[in-house]
């Protein structure tokens, strides 16, 4: 298996138009509502595709139980899902070369999608609560320092209009930030500023969430068979 896919190391294993259908029949499968948001689905993880091919990473953010699905999309990414994702052989030889456990940790250590939870430092959201007098800014401004052009957002929020996440994906879109959200039925003013929009046809909070749950596995598992499937 390759090591983690770089501009330099990754490849595409598929046409540009194509994409890996087990996943989406799975979850039509199971869930048959989700059928009117499968094509923003597929083109998400197109644009995930391709950013990640070049050395992109993933952003991703949220709220309460969207700040929780941003922190599960980011688990999946960041280690195997359904799929065992080795180390190359290079990456292992360096490992193993690099200290007394390095074998061990060539072994057990796995590939994965770079993805990054905008909101888990704590210093800085208290330090532009104490310092900034305007509101919900704190993933505006992680984005602005961190993200660079090519990289992909995901903005979760189940009515579309987090005010904190729209102020992400306007950051995004000044810096060539691709932008994804993952909304209600509504999609609110975030599915606006979004490239791409993938709307769950809920309306109700608790069964929009319910359904992100299907439609992120869903594009995780399309993912990981692109760069760690046979």
């Amino acid at each position: 298996m390759p090591d983690p896919p770089s501009p330099s190391t990754a490849k595409s294993r598929r046409l540009p138009g194509d994409y890996p259908a087990q996943p989406i029949q799975g979850m039509l499968a199971a869930h048959p509502e989700l059928a009117p948001v499968t094509e923003a689905l597929i083109a998400g993880y197109h644009a995930i595709v391709a950013s990640q091919e070049r050395g992109g990473c993933l952003y991703l953010c949220g709220n309460g139980g969207s700040f929780a699905d941003a922190l599960h999309i980011s688990g999946e990414m960041l280690k195997s899902y359904t799929i065992p994702r080795p180390l190359g052989p290079d990456l292992v030889a360096r490992l193993g070369q690099a200290g007394p456990d390095g074998a061990m940790l060539g072994q057990v250590l796995e590939s994965g999608l770079r993805a990054i939870v905008l909101g888990l430092n704590h210093s800085l959201s208290s330090a532009l609560e104490n310092d900034v007098s305007a509101p919900a800014i704190g993933y505006a401004q992680e984005l602005l320092v961190l993200a660079r052009s090519g990289d992909t957002l995901l903005g979760i929020s189940t009515s579309g209009d987090a005010q904190n996440v729209c102020y992400a994906a306007h950051v995004a879109r000044a810096l060539g930030v691709t932008v994804l959200s993952l909304t209600g039925n509504g999609g609110g003013r975030l599915a606006l500023l979004a490239d791409i929009a993938v709307r769950a046809p809920a309306t109700q909070t608790d069964r929009v969430q319910e359904q992100h749950v299907h439609l992120y596995h869903c594009l995780c598992e399309m993912l990981e068979i692109h760069f760690y499937g046979d």
